[in-house]
């Protein structure tokens, strides 16, 4: 039997398993997977009841890494709590104090200069680039595999951290956007650099994909295992490469427009099936979108201010209101909703983690899979549980 046969084979049935007459006398197994299962991203836990090797039911238990986030924020100054954003996906800090400096110049209508919008463009899909590579390499290694692909995954990603670095003093608690603009420009040397990176990196996403892509330990594993259907996926609000490995067409840069994502060609990748080997596939082609947008800004990139005359750093007190800034982030839909009563606190700070969301229907796609394939299909959701928990 071809490939796609067996493909189409567990499609049709994946979510009728066959009746299966329970192992001894009926009972069913319940097990604990975690709190220190080595491919939890994070301290994080699943209790999962099992007729044999067949999922019967699973519950998702977390809460060990909460940090009381949005409560310290509601008793921090606004800009306070632009560090504290770096700890929410700490993969991707500074595609989280973009979210949360866009939600604050909504608020008050703040501007942003336009090199300060190419700068934002530039660093969020560097970060694209570095989360997905990152989380295929993890997922691999959940199947299974030695640790070749996340090693070549974080030689190219430490090339993207030392840019990083290099501009704003950290690897990856970056605390850099500022509501209006950047924190410090970037430099011709740093363009230079980041140039030679991306330069780079279509080569580096072949060799990934000539590894990975056919290779057939990967396609048995993954096609046709923890589907998701697209309905499923729009109700339980799921985003990102999740929901488009589903087959929908959502990207909050083609949907919102924010920044300066309407002036870049890109397309949006979609998966035909919903199964874990869509849903690394999707991260594959968006890593070749995200260097497409980069090829584009990096040469226009203007002169010019990076940070609006207008902002206010200090006595910074937005008048009564509230809003909510989103962005895609690389895990999907990250926002911040904010409520301002007028005094130098947020009155209400509150996240919209992609991570939380997207683990909700983690069940859903694990009834009737085989007890392996669960950390395959965890691994698949890529989560952080730096901001599941908060």
């Amino acid at each position: 039997m071809s490939v796609a046969e067996t493909k189409a084979e567990k499609l049709d049935g994946w979510n009728r398993p066959p009746a299966m007459e329970p192992e001894g006398e009926g009972e069913l197994l319940e097990i604990a997977m975690g709190p220190h299962h080595p491919s939890t991203h994070g301290v994080f836990r699943m209790d999962v009841t099992l007729d044999g090797e067949r999922v019967m039911r699973l519950k998702p238990v977390f809460g060990y890494l909460h940090r009381n986030h949005e409560k310290i924020a509601e008793g921090a100054a606004y800009l306070a709590s632009m560090p504290y954003t770096d700890r929410l996906d700490y993969f991707c800090s500074l595609s989280n104090n973009w979210a949360y400096a866009l939600a604050v110049e909504k608020l008050v209508g703040q501007q942003v200069p336009e090199r300060a919008q190419y700068i934002r463009v530039i660093l969020a899909e560097l970060t694209r680039i570095q989360n997905h590579a990152a989380s295929i390499g993890f997922l691999i290694q959940e199947m299974g595999a030695s640790g070749t692909p996340l090693m070549y995954a974080f030689r190219q990603r430490e090339k993207i951290v030392d840019l990083f670095e290099s501009l704003t003093g950290s690897r990856m608690m970056c605390n850099y956007m500022r509501f209006g603009g950047c924190r410090v420009d970037v430099s011709a040397a740093w363009l230079e650099s980041a140039r030679t990176v991306v330069a780079g990196l279509p080569a580096f996403v072949d060799e990934f994909e000539a590894l990975l892509t056919t290779n057939e330990i990967l396609m048995a594993r993954c096609q046709g295992v923890g589907v998701l259907k697209a309905d499923l996926a729009v109700n339980a609000s799921v985003t990102g490469p999740l929901l488009r490995a589903s087959g929908v067409n959502y990207d909050i840069r083609k949907v919102d427009r924010y920044g300066i994502y309407d002036r870049f060609k890109f397309r949006v990748p979609l998966g035909d099936h919903g199964d874990v080997y869509d849903r690394y596939m999707v991260r594959v082609l968006e890593m070749r979108e995200s260097i497409r947008i980069l090829e584009q800004a990096l040469p226009a990139i203007p002169a010019g201010p990076i940070m609006d005359p207008k902002a206010k750093l200090r006595g910074f007190r937005p008048k009564p209101g509230e809003a909510y800034g989103r962005i895609e982030a690389p895990k999907g839909e990250l926002g911040f909703y904010l409520i301002s009563d007028g005094s130098p606190n947020p009155y209400r700070y509150r996240v919209r983690p992609p991570s939380l969301i997207n683990l909700t229907i983690l069940e859903d796609m694990c009834l009737g899979q085989n007890v392996a394939d669960v950390v395959l299909i965890f691994g698949s959701v890529d989560i952080v549980l730096g901001e599941v928990d908060r």
